[in-house]
């Protein structure tokens, strides 16, 4: 989970969790600094409904390589994202994207986790599968969680670009839900509505509305 290699910090892995990075990144070095009222991975706020900072550093090269840094403020503290991967164009209508990416939680205890992630993309649709590789939490084995996704994005009048989301995540170091939602972006601004099915006794299953800014800079 654009658009710049910011998507996976406050579009994709926000509200849409589309993971296909390099698809969109610049040759070089970049940067990029985002602000959100509602923090959303996969449906779920991750600040408990306050707003989050990002920031991080890219780099891509022509072969297709990338790899990266982003830090977030989330439950617990401090969200560090470390990840690298591979994407390419295979002709005009078609892409693919793959990778590792590692969510580090400085702040909390046994909240480290990883995933490698691919995903296939066809004009404006995206099909995307994120795999459980580790975890801190004992008696979580590699496989043990899988989340799938399909995202759709289309340019209207005035350059607004339209995002459709539905994803599933299951297994034993998951919550067990699907979530979808739908997205509205220009000139760096992202207003879109998340709902899950995931349901704690609480607020987690409640329709999400977030708006997003985010900056992308060269270096």
């Amino acid at each position: 989970m654009k658009k710049a290699i910011t998507t996976i910090a406050m579009t994709a892995l926000l509200a849409a969790s589309t993971i296909s990075i390099q698809a969109s990144a610049t040759e070089g070095l970049s940067a990029n600094v985002a602000a959100t009222n509602n923090y959303l991975w996969r449906g779920l706020e991750q600040t408990g409904g306050d707003a989050a900072v990002s920031g991080g550093i890219d780099y891509a090269n022509d072969s297709g390589f990338y790899a990266g840094t982003w830090v977030s403020n989330a439950w617990g503290g401090t969200e560090l994202d470390l990840y690298g991967g591979f994407g390419a164009d295979i002709n005009e209508s078609m892409s693919y994207d793959v990778g590792f990416i590692y969510y580090a939680y400085p702040d909390a205890d046994d909240a480290d986790f990883s995933e490698i992630y691919g995903s296939f993309t066809f004009t404006g649709l995206t099909v995307g599968v994120a795999v459980l590789t580790s975890a801190s939490t004992d008696g979580i084995d590699a496989g043990d969680s899988v989340y799938v996704n399909a995202d759709y994005a289309l340019t209207l009048a005035n350059e607004v670009e339209v995002n459709f989301h539905l994803g599933n995540y299951s297994g034993d170091f998951s919550t067990d839900s699907t979530d979808f939602g739908v997205s509205l972006s220009k000139n760096n601004f992202t207003f879109g509505v998340s709902k899950t099915d995931y349901d704690d006794g609480g607020s987690s299953d409640d329709m999400k509305f977030y708006v997003a800014y985010s900056i992308d800079i060269d270096l």
